[in-house]
């Protein structure tokens, strides 16, 4: 049986609240949640590692997170992503998905931005509610009482409108890289892995000067959604 946790070791905002559940017996029980990686494996491990920190950090002792992780093959993903296959690519993912909600998780969450293109198409393949990325990024963007967002991420991501309008909903301003200093691929995943490769390698300065030019390409983009 799940233990209670005290409200007073949670935090304010609103959406690490979704990993609770309020029960008459028990007050707050965790929940189990349910994790689509593998695009890639090194950013689904980020986010394994980041759910047990927080866990950990906000209830102590050994506490860590309820988890159910389901992992893609990511060869299969990007081959659908660059010949345009978006219907084929969210038959793969909602059958992932349904392997997550068999697995007793009680919510999904989407380990990729790339991939929320088929977000919906993977939420109608479950019953368990599905966390949006670009809800929780504008939701910790208004917390911090900040009105403009600098989309980075692979070109699916920047320019196409999916992404940029579920952030743009709640009223902030999305603004993206321009084309000049953020040069595009026509394969997303060839970047994301690029990028991957150079940070490894990069020293703290480097990275720094890395996400630097990043900033500066956005400043110089102009509004979107």
């Amino acid at each position: 049986m799940a233990s209670s946790i005290p409200t007073s070791l949670l935090p304010s905002g609103r959406w690490p609240l979704r990993a609770f559940r309020e029960t008459a017996g028990e007050g707050l029980v965790m929940l189990t949640i349910g994790m689509l990686g593998g695009m890639s494996w090194e950013s689904s491990a980020e986010y394994y590692r980041l759910v047990n920190e927080f866990v950990g950090d906000r209830l102590g002792g050994l506490r860590s997170a309820r988890c159910v992780l389901v992992s893609v093959d990511f060869a299969e993903i990007e081959r659908l992503q660059a010949t345009g296959d978006w219907d084929k690519a969210a038959a793969v993912l909602a059958r992932a998905a349904r392997r997550v909600e068999a697995g007793g998780a009680d919510l999904l969450v989407l380990c990729t931005n790339t991939m929320h293109k088929v977000a919906a198409q993977v939420q109608a393949a479950v019953t368990i509610p599905q966390l949006d990325l670009a809800d929780v990024t504008a939701e910790a963007v208004l917390a911090a009482g900040l009105t403009t967002i600098g989309l980075l991420g692979t070109a699916v991501t920047m320019e196409q409108a999916f992404y940029r309008d579920r952030l743009a909903s709640h009223g902030r301003t999305v603004l993206v890289p321009t084309a000049r200093t953020a040069p595009r691929s026509t394969r997303s995943s060839r970047n994301a892995r690029q990028l991957r490769t150079r940070i490894r390698a990069a020293s703290g300065d480097d990275v720094a000067d890395l996400l630097g030019r990043a900033v500066l390409g956005v400043k110089g983009g102009g509004p979107l959604g």
